[in-house]
């Protein structure tokens, strides 16, 4: 599977500390004109830990493997440089 990145706009991202002890992420929220959709990524510092869920399948409470499951992999791909270029104001937010 193969996303155009030109056709991702990020809505809004929000850095979280994930409390004292978790591992830092970005959740962002984008609209994917590569599906017509609205999605929730969260995205964890170390590379390779991607999630992407379909926020209209959320608002279903549909959260099933293969329904609203899309490639980590390949969102990753496309966002990673976007969500985590420059995190020097994120130092000081609350979990």
């Amino acid at each position: 599977m193969s996303i155009d990145p030109h056709k991702i706009e990020i809505i809004d991202v929000e850095h979280h500390r994930n409390g004292v002890a978790g591992a830092p992420f970005k959740v962002a929220l984008i609209d994917d004109a590569n599906t017509s959709d609205v999605k929730l990524v969260i995205m964890f510092e170390a590379e390779g830990h991607t999630a992407v869920l379909s926020l209209d399948k959320l608002i279903e409470e549909d959260i099933s493997f293969g329904s609203n499951s899309w490639r980590g992999d390949v969102y990753e791909d496309a966002l990673r440089s976007d969500l985590w270029e420059d995190d020097s104001d994120d130092d000081d937010e609350l979990a």
